[in-house]
């Protein structure tokens, strides 16, 4: 397997341009690095089903692709982790409001899958969240995998088995669900105290201990300020 990814792996590294894979394998490392121009790109392509499986999704792009191919005639499920129950940044409402088949996975201490599977032939995984902080932020890698059967045939299989276990999403806890337009699609922002020298992502449980009064958001990582130690990707 290693010689095999060593013939058939294109590779694109964070300081080049993102191009499409030229064998059955590509990845790609961010920041930076193309991961979310190489998703957009495959569900651009899709035909007739897009799987997700993912724990934090809040990118606009990313978003607005999956309604294109929706659009389209192509079906879509999705399968998230819980805090999306309560992420007012988060795409499932804006999925679901679009009809959409998204399920809350909330079997376990972290649905922290990032898994695309397209047209039951294209893979989509790594660590990549699909989010901006993941694409312009973090180090991540993203693999897009073809033309392996078997290896498609596993991926659904696991996505099928979170799935039945899942449950209908019904919109944000405690709000109204607001329908979203497109080009409104949300963006992954970070939040803090005013008072604390840490910042978190949006979708971090911590976040709810944090007064109202002291609660501020940002658009970008905040300067002089640490990520949460116990804030998960």
């Amino acid at each position: 397997m290693g010689l095999l990814l060593i013939g058939l792996l294109a590779v694109t590294r964070s300081a080049d341009p993102p191009s499409p894979p030229a064998g059955p394998i590509g990845v790609y490392f961010s920041p930076k690095g193309g991961g979310t121009d190489a998703i957009v790109r495959e569900l651009g392509q899709a035909e007739s089903s897009i799987r997700i499986q993912a724990y934090s999704f809040t990118s606009a792009p990313i978003a607005k692709a999956i309604l294109d191919a929706q659009k389209r005639g192509v079906r879509v499920a999705a399968v998230l982790d819980k805090s999306n129950r309560t992420d007012k940044y988060s795409a499932a409402t804006f999925l679901k409001n679009e009809g959409c088949d998204v399920r809350i996975d909330a079997k376990h201490a972290i649905a922290h899958n990032k898994i695309m599977i397209i047209d039951e032939k294209v893979i989509l995984t790594g660590s990549f969240n699909f989010t901006k902080a993941a694409e312009e932020c973090n180090a991540e890698n993203l693999l897009v995998i073809r033309d392996h059967p078997e290896l498609v045939e596993k991926y659904l299989a696991n996505f099928r088995l979170h799935q039945e276990h899942a449950e209908p999403y019904q919109g944000p806890s405690g709000a109204a669900a607001v329908e979203e337009k497109a080009d409104d699609a949300p963006q992954t922002k970070f939040v803090g105290s005013r008072n604390s020298a840490v910042y978190h992502y949006a979708t971090c449980a911590a976040v709810g201990r944090i007064s109202k009064d002291n609660l501020v958001e940002y658009d970008a990582v905040p300067s002089g300020k640490r990520l949460h130690a116990g804030c998960p990707e």
